[in-house]
């Protein structure tokens, strides 16, 4: 096992992206519970998004700011174009079939990148005037206030959906889509418009997360892509409902992956979230049948 002190530097980089997971994660499972579909393009959106904004700030000379809002924006646009076009037909499908459709349009993106972006010479950045700045020490390593940011994201996130969800009437509306959208719509809730709100609020997410993980990680459309799977671990561990677990699933899902970077079995670190989600999954599975035991499902 490695020591203490060399496992310090790997604990505020994984927080960090623990924080950047979360955000993700409420994204997803907002989405997931308004519309029933699981996004698995959320990550090729955000790459994209992030390489958009690559190419302005070092090509056309926009200004980093304008260039961020953009790739914001064109996760936004993305995702509420998807979502007005295929929504309504995937409405009735199953979920596995909107889960594939939506992976569809990852791989479609991620090709996209490819072709656009294909000069693998070149060594593309985000970074952050923030990377450079130490926020506080754990130990004796610095943390940086870009991953003071990411995981400040996560839980603003966190808590500001909660009481979104709560408070007014598309939350409201949302939540009484996941409990039954068939009554729901009868009752009047304009459920296009909500799902409107979902999609849209899903893809600015995406491009938030995406431009943090480009920093944070790298900016390499596939790498960016495929860190989707610890977005859905930590929604599955979540069991796709609950917004604090998702949360506290992916800081540690984050926190695990990097601190077993300096140890022996770092080759297997990519098994990290389905590991994890794989544990919490036949735990929760383990209890329903002790509760059934004892006189019904809990």
């Amino acid at each position: 096992m490695p020591s203490w002190s060399s496992l310090q530097p790997f604990i505020p980089i994984g927080v960090a992206l623990g924080g950047v997971y979360a955000l993700s994660g409420v994204g997803m499972v907002v989405l997931y519970r308004a519309t029933g579909v699981l996004n698995l393009a959320f990550g090729a959106v955000g790459a994209m998004g992030a390489l958009i904004a690559w190419t302005l700030i070092n090509s056309d000379g926009v200004p980093p700011g304008l260039a961020y809002i953009i790739a914001v924006m064109f996760g936004g646009v993305v995702t509420l174009a998807y979502g007005m076009v295929f929504g309504p037909a995937l409405a009735a499908r199953d979920p596995l079939v909107k889960a594939v459709a939506t992976l569809g349009l990852a791989l479609v993106l991620l090709g996209a990148m490819s072709w656009i972006w294909s000069n693998g010479d070149i060594t593309r950045s985000i970074t952050f005037p923030t990377d450079t700045e130490t926020a506080f020490n754990v130990g004796q390593v610095g943390v940086e206030w870009t991953q003071v940011i990411g995981l400040a994201f996560g839980v603003v996130m966190t808590v500001g959906t909660t009481v979104f969800l709560r408070v007014t009437k598309i939350g409201t509306a949302m939540r009484a889509l996941a409990d039954d959208r068939e009554i729901t719509a009868t009752l009047g809730v304009p459920v296009r418009r909500v799902e409107a709100a979902a999609w849209l609020g899903s893809g600015l997410i995406s491009g938030i997360a995406g431009l943090l993980l480009a920093d944070l990680v790298t900016l390499d459309a596939s790498t960016l892509t495929f860190l989707v799977i610890f977005t859905v671990s930590a929604a599955l561990i979540a069991r796709l409902r609950s917004i604090p677990l998702t949360f506290v699933a992916a800081i540690v899902i984050g926190l695990v992956d990097n601190l077993i970077t300096p140890t022996s079995i770092t080759n297997f670190k990519d098994m990290t979230p389905f590991v994890l989600a794989v544990a919490a999954l036949l735990f929760v599975a383990r209890g329903r049948q002790y509760s059934f035991a004892r006189g019904g499902i809990r």
